[in-house]
This record gives structure tokens, C-alpha cells and sequence, in this order.
């Protein structure tokens, strides 16, 4: 039985998302321009075990959401109220990727792992097309979806006893609404460090903002 009585220890959020590393990059996917969002981090755990907190289905809802499916190369999978895709390669506990399809809108998602001195490093990549949901929110539209994402895998893996991290009341607090903007301006300074034109960069950056803020 959960100890009610026990208070969850204070989050040091600006810590946990000041230890991730983003960048955008140009390339191409299908012969068509496309740009790669990509984050890094290193969590103090083995590779074997955060493979096993990114891929187990028993696992991910306690950071994540809820995943179903045949969760195998080449099986398809569906995240509960939101994407789907198939796993196009994997190469455990070292490197997976995925389509990931919302609606109409597919792009893709590569993940990679490898030992360092000081723990395991997971690099995520984004890739998408530039198409006008690109241009209208640029990188930030997923790239602060995967910085709490990332949060909630640092929460658990270092904290496993605890609950969830929810997003959207976090989302909903001061500090919450604080971080996004925070974010927001983190990957506008990674889109405009990739050659993007600065104003374009800032006003994506707002959108993408007050979409997440809810303001």
C-alpha cells in the first residue's frame, strides 16, 4: 500500500531540462527537405536499462503514455491518444526507429543509446517535413513535447516509486508556464543557430509558446 503520508521530494525541473542538448539539423527524408529536431541526455543508469524504460510496454506508461501493439521490427504500435508508426529497425539495447504518423502528417523518429563514463546517453531525433505546421511552430512544436517526455524518463528512472510526472499540470503552474517559455526560446536560439531567419525563428517560438501555455 502507497505510504500517503510520504511527501514527494521537490523537482529540480530547470536541472533536468538544463541536462538536455538541442540542436536542428537540415536534411533530406524521401527526396523532400526535411529537419532533424534532435536531444541528448545522459541518465545515470546502464544503457541496458534505459532500453529497456523506452521499449518495455509495462514500463512506459510510468513516464510516457500507454502503448499497444507488436512492439517488434516491423510490427505496428499505437501510443494511446496519439501517434502510431512501425518500428522500421531496431538493434537492441543500442538503436530504434519508428514512423510516426498523427492524422495525415508522418515523420520520424530515431533513437540511439551508448555507454558514457558517467552513464547511459540517449540521443532522439525528430525528423520532419517542412511543411506549414514547420513553418507556423518550427522545431519547438515537438521539441518541448520531447523535453518533458525526457523529464519524465529522468523522474523514473531516478525516482521510480513516485508517480507519474503529469505534463499539463505542470503545464498549468506558474513555474510550468515559465519552463515552456523557456523552452520555447531554447529551441528558437537551435533554429536560428541551423539558419533560420531570426524573426521567423522568434514568432515560432510564440506560437509554439502559447500553445503549450494554454495562453
Amino acid at each position: 500500500m502507497k505510504d500517503l503520508t510520504r511527501r514527494p521530494t521537490p523537482v529540480d525541473f530547470a536541472a533536468h531540462l538544463g541536462a538536455v542538448t538541442r540542436t536542428v539539423g537540415e536534411l533530406t527524408r524521401d527526396g523532400k527537405p526535411a529537419r532533424n529536431v534532435t536531444l541528448v541526455r545522459t541518465y545515470d543508469t546502464t544503457p541496458t536499462d534505459l532500453w529497456s524504460a523506452i521499449t518495455d510496454p509495462d514500463r512506459l506508461p510510468r513516464w510516457f503514455v500507454p502503448v499497444s501493439g507488436e512492439l517488434r521490427l516491423g510490427g505496428r504500435f499505437q501510443l494511446k491518444e496519439n501517434a502510431a508508426g512501425t518500428i522500421v529497425d531496431c538493434d537492441p539495447p543500442r538503436f530504434l526507429s519508428t514512423t510516426w504518423e498523427c492524422g495525415n502528417n508522418l515523420s520520424w523518429l530515431e533513437i540511439s543509446i551508448h555507454q558514457e563514463a558517467d552513464g547511459a546517453a540517449l540521443t532522439l531525433s525528430h525528423i520532419c517535413p517542412i511543411d506549414d505546421h514547420w513553418r507556423k511552430y518550427g522545431p519547438a512544436a515537438v521539441g518541448i513535447g520531447w523535453d518533458l517526455s525526457l523529464l519524465g524518463l529522468g523522474l523514473h528512472l531516478s525516482r521510480p516509486d513516485d508517480d507519474r510526472f503529469d505534463e499539463e499540470a505542470f503545464a498549468a503552474t506558474a513555474e510550468g508556464k515559465a519552463t515552456l517559455v523557456g523552452l520555447s526560446e531554447s529551441w528558437r536560439d537551435a533554429a536560428i543557430a541551423s539558419g533560420d531567419e531570426p524573426t521567423l525563428a522568434e514568432q515560432a517560438a510564440r506560437m509554439t509558446a502559447a500553445f503549450y501555455s494554454g495562453s
